[in-house]
């Protein structure tokens, strides 16, 4: 072995300490940041209070897989809703107008009470000075098998949004 110096040997000590005191301070600095980290992430704030994060996360999916079902199931419902919708008589018109020369106030009428499809009935009521009459005809597809008047053509039309001919 070789004879070391003895100021040598004192310098090479001091480095190796202060060596050692950083990588002891950085693995302090470390550990607390650490301890941090591990405190934040295994307490998170549940509904019952204070949980870990396997159990937020195991909840979160529970969670979800409920909002699922619960969205499927309501899909399900407004699916046979619009299929009850599509039967009901929802498209409405009127047309009023004056059935005979000699009167005035568009006192006659006609109403188209239809479904999705088209298929419901127009009610007609023609009133004069003296006598009312009504009449009531069916209608498959916005279409009727009687003849129709050109206020009940007009109502029907309405009815299903289609454009009128002045």
């Amino acid at each position: 072995m070789l004879p070391l110096h003895r100021p040598l040997l004192d310098e090479i000590t001091l480095g190796a300490s202060g060596v050692a005191v950083l990588g002891l301070i950085s693995g302090v600095m470390a550990n607390l940041r650490i301890r941090r980290l591990r405190r934040g992430l295994s307490v998170l704030e549940g509904p019952n209070g204070p949980e870990g994060v396997l159990e937020a996360m195991t909840r979160g999916v529970a969670e979800t897989q409920a909002l699922r079902t619960e969205l499927a199931r309501a899909k399900s419902d407004l699916d046979i809703a619009r299929g009850q919708l599509a039967d009901a008589l929802r498209h409405v018109a009127v047309v009023r107008y004056d059935a005979f020369g000699d009167m005035g106030g568009r006192m006659s009428f006609t109403a188209a009470l239809l479904d999705d499809s088209g298929d419901g009935l127009v009610i007609t009521s023609i009133n004069g000075r003296t006598e009312a009459r009504a009449y009531a005809k069916g209608v498959r597809e916005g279409h009727s098998d009687q003849v129709l008047s050109p206020e009940e053509t007009q109502a029907i039309a309405l009815a299903l949004g289609r454009k009128v001919k002045a």
